[in-house]
């Protein structure tokens, strides 16, 4: 792997991951398009890494809030050098808590995962997912705006985010769009819909990359291609940084409709060259 085609593949993963746009859509795309699928093949560690570094950004924004919700679990649960706290509030603890639950959901795509993963190299079908997402986009910006926030969410409100982000895992349904579109319908301040749908991706997307560079080591890995992947990943990060502080911008300031009309043209033109080549 060049250079080059790492810094591509590490801007595709760090933009098309955290907007709400469908990484896995475009990655598939790009790969027919520019027939990158030869130059992928191969590199399954490195597909590994882009997911880590999206994971890194979306820490290295957060940071606060995670930071938060670990002083306050522990000062909790009276362990470490939190023991004896006071119990009296404890919001980013609660967050915790409904992050727990939203991960839960994921645990029954475990045996459909393999079908899913056939989904990857059907053209049509991404492209009518796309088009999905884009229609969720469009359909949340409309939505009346909510005004839950980490202290009045309900249980049920994680439940139904964490069963949308375990179906996102479709290829084609943009993770971020259907799970901020999941916390706008459960009346969530945009805001901290967008900042839930981050913090709930946490722990699926740390399991799921851990486990994933374990196999991916057995196999075997191109160390001639080691800086190659180092730099795509670097770019992975900082793109990865600059797209949460736009779309958090843009939560705050505007609505996601321009990312409804972009998965529209993309989903279209997916299918248009799949018929036509």
């Amino acid at each position: 792997m060049t250079i080059w085609n790492a810094v591509l593949l590490g801007l595709v993963q760090g933009i098309a991951e955290i907007l709400p746009i469908s990484s896995s859509g475009h990655l598939a795309i790009i790969n027919n398009l520019f027939k990158l699928s030869n130059i992928s093949e191969g590199h399954a560690f490195f597909q590994a890494l882009l997911h880590l570094a999206t994971l890194v950004s979306v820490c290295i924004v957060y940071w606060p809030e995670i930071s938060a919700m670990v002083y306050e679990v522990l000062s909790f649960a009276n362990l470490g050098p939190y023991a004896g706290q006071e119990r009296s509030r404890y919001p980013a603890a609660r967050c915790f808590l409904m992050v727990v639950l939203a991960t839960l959901p994921l645990f029954l795509v475990l045996p459909i995962n393999r079908m899913i993963q056939t989904l990857y190299g059907q053209n049509v079908f991404i492209g009518v997912c796309l088009i999905l997402t884009g229609c969720l986009l469009y359909v949340s910006d409309r939505m009346s705006p909510g005004r839950k926030n980490q202290n009045s969410m309900t249980v049920t409100d994680a439940l139904i985010i964490g069963l949308c982000q375990s179906v996102s895992t479709i290829p084609g349904l943009s993770r971020s769009a259907v799970t901020i579109s999941a916390g706008v319908a459960t009346g969530l301040r945009r805001d901290f819909a967008v900042t839930f749908s981050f913090l709930a991706s946490i722990p699926a997307v740390f399991g799921a990359t851990i486990l994933s560079i374990a196999d991916t080591a057995k196999q075997g890995i191109d160390w001639h291609s080691v800086p190659a992947y180092l730099i795509g990943t670097v770019v992975a990060i900082l793109t990865g940084i600059g797209a949460i502080h736009l779309l958090r911008y843009l939560s705050r300031h505007a609505k996601f409709g321009g990312f409804a009309y972009y998965c529209w043209v993309v989903g279209v033109l997916s299918i248009i060259l799949h018929l036509i080549f």
